[in-house]
């Protein structure tokens, strides 16, 4: 049976059922196809059916091709840079704003955020040049510094894939191992965490460098760096000595440099204070060399007298520290005190007066012993007024 039997009853010659007219008929979709892609140019939907559907594949063929040229365009942030892949193969880097390339499967654009701050992280256990065994917590900060060289040089730059780590961590662990084992444990644990960190740093960057793996290192920190757990007591036993020790030296030079300033001060005055009396010590020597060259010179002119002024000089000199006061009475009964000189005088004043009155009336009952003293003072007088004249 015919697939176009006339009546209407289109019957199918397989199954034996009849068709309608709206069904799947590929035929069918074609012309309905057709129709509306001519209502749209403006045509009729009469003629020949065959000619309009090749004008419809051909128009929707323009159009698909007009959607596959326009899904070439496309964006590049500010941020970013684009890789312009042809069939694979490397062809120009883009930089922010809107580009186009051949579409898919002819071109490929591979993205890569330049600008972003990357980390990554490592904890081991190392050995240090001491032969000793510190654990080790390390975090770098990084970013893309050549888009191509990053992209297309090395293999997986930073990303851990099929459980295997990247050239980045790779190099992170074998620079962080050789910082390590060139130093003492004592440096890595105290002082040398910020040396460590900055020597890993400039081993790591010479090293991707020598990859060109465009990849540029920001910081390293030396986070974490300790003793294992299984000696650690022991090592913060040994670095609180280790403290102690410090904080002892620090307080012997804190009392060193309080007390050699107060002993360089007294030792500069007991300086000047001997600097003083050799100079007054010499000054005086002059001066009692000058005053013996004078009196030599007077002793030359007149001997006696020179002789009587020395041993008046030296007996007003003893005299003068004497609480005793002689009194030359004479043939007077009245009694003269010096009062100018028993005035000087705290404890002793009325002992004195006690002893003068004793003196005044034994004076007066013992007349002839008075005289007899009297005239051996009056001799004394006369030959010391003698002595002057020949002097003179």
């Amino acid at each position: 049976m015919p697939w176009n039997e006339p009546g209407g009853n289109q019957q199918d010659p397989w199954t034996g059922k009849n068709r309608s007219p709206g069904g799947n008929d590929p035929e069918e979709l074609i012309r309905k196809l057709n129709q509306k892609l001519a209502r749209l140019f403006g045509r009729s939907g009469g003629g020949d059916g065959s000619g309009n559907s090749g004008k419809g594949i051909l128009l929707l063929a323009g159009l698909l091709i007009i959607g596959w040229m326009l899904s070439g365009f496309y964006t590049i942030d500010a941020r970013q840079k684009g890789l312009v892949l042809r069939f694979g193969a490397y062809q120009e880097t883009t930089n922010a704003g809107l580009h186009w390339r051949l579409p898919y499967p002819i071109e490929t654009v591979e993205v890569i955020d330049v600008e972003q701050n990357r980390s990554a992280q490592d904890r081991s256990t190392m050995l240090t040049k001491d032969e000793n065994i510190v654990d080790i917590a390390v975090s770098v900060q990084y970013k893309v510094s050549d888009a191509e060289a990053y992209a297309f040089n090395i293999l997986n730059p930073d990303l851990v894939a099929d459980q295997t780590q990247g050239t980045l961590y790779q190099v992170l662990r074998g620079s962080i191992r050789d910082i390590i084992g060139r130093n003492n444990m004592d440096f890595i644990l105290q002082e040398g965490r910020e040396q460590i960190a900055i020597d890993a740093q400039n081993l790591m960057q010479q090293v991707l460098d020598d990859y060109k793996a465009g990849l540029k290192i920001i910081k390293v920190n030396l986070t974490y760096a300790e003793a294992p757990t299984e000696v650690k007591d022991a090592f913060d036993e040994a670095n609180r000595a280790r403290e102690d020790k410090n904080r002892f030296q620090n307080e012997a030079e804190t009392y060193s440099k309080k007390v050699i300033p107060e002993a360089g001060g007294q030792a500069a005055r007991l300086k000047a204070d001997a600097e003083a009396y050799r100079q007054e010590a010499v000054n005086r020597a002059i001066g009692d060399a000058a005053r013996f060259s004078q009196l030599v010179t007077e002793y030359q002119k007149s001997p006696a007298v020179t002789r009587e002024r020395l041993y008046l000089d030296a007996m007003e000199s003893v005299m003068a520290g004497s609480r005793k006061v002689m009194v030359d009475t004479g043939s007077n009964n009245m009694l003269y005190l010096p009062l100018d000189q028993l005035g000087g005088q705290a404890s002793g004043n009325a002992a004195s007066a006690a002893a003068a009155s004793a003196m005044q009336i034994n004076s007066t009952s013992n007349q002839p012993e008075a005289s007899a003293a009297n005239n051996s003072g009056a001799t004394r007088q006369q030959s010391r007024e003698t002595s002057v004249r020949e002097g003179r």
